[in-house]
């Protein structure tokens, strides 16, 4: 039996959503954050040394990284899947393969890199400090994020606007492990974004992917996937 070791409001809720498409049953563990410092509890260190979320157990198999453990499900659960799920893990060597190897990659190695950074000096002028120090930090969070970030995650909102315009799923015509990598990126991005209305293609890609019965259950399941702004 798998057991998925979930942190609320996190990156694992993709492997909930893949999990309920292979229809592989599982056991869900659900550990809650810190409620000071929002990071994951010392617990998970016991069932892996980086004390993340996700982490998958599967008899003796020990699984981190998302990414790693998407491979891992599809690779040894949907070999014999069709419909709609019959293309995860594309045909090596044609064009939805590369764009599908790209998508694996952009979601965490550059997208999640700016949005995490957002994150981060969003919450810093919200931390406790001396009164006096406040405003300077909230002015130079202010800063890194106009010169910095924001200009990074306006890229990344054009890219995956002008790419949906002229594919259905990330890596074409067909659902991939791609899709399930890049959705908490999705959603936390479109979260964030000031003019979300501005990106229709990404909206609509958003709306085709919450409105899956799998992603439903999956989020029924898990809890919210991204914390409040």
């Amino acid at each position: 039996m798998i057991t998925v070791h979930h942190l609320e409001t996190s990156r694992s809720q993709r492997v909930l959503w893949l999990l309920e498409e292979l229809g592989v049953p599982y056991e869900l563990k659900v550990y809650q954050r810190d409620k000071a410092t929002r990071l994951a509890p010392p617990e998970l260190k016991k069932i892996h040394p980086l004390g993340k979320s996700p982490v998958i157990t599967d008899g003796n198999e020990v699984i981190a990284e998302s990414g790693a453990i998407i491979e891992y499900l599809v690779e040894t659960y949907g070999a014999q899947i069709g419909g709609d799920l019959a293309h995860l893990q594309p045909t090596p060597r044609t064009s939805e393969h590369r764009q599908f190897r790209f998508w694996m990659h952009y979601a965490e190695g550059s997208l999640m890199n700016w949005l995490v950074m957002k994150l981060v000096f969003m919450t810093i002028p919200t931390q406790p400090m001396p009164f006096f120090v406040k405003p300077i930090a909230k002015a130079l969070c202010g800063k890194v994020q106009k010169k910095l970030i924001d200009p990074n995650v306006d890229t990344a909102l054009d890219f995956m606007e002008k790419h949906l315009a002229t594919h259905r799923w990330f890596a074409g015509e067909h659902l991939t492990m791609a899709d399930f990598h890049m959705s908490f990126a999705v959603e936390a991005v479109l979260s964030r974004a000031t003019q979300a209305r501005a990106f229709p293609h990404l909206l609509a890609y958003k709306e085709r992917m919450t409105a899956r019965p799998a992603y439903q259950r999956g989020l029924a399941k898990g809890g919210p996937v991204v914390m409040a702004a």
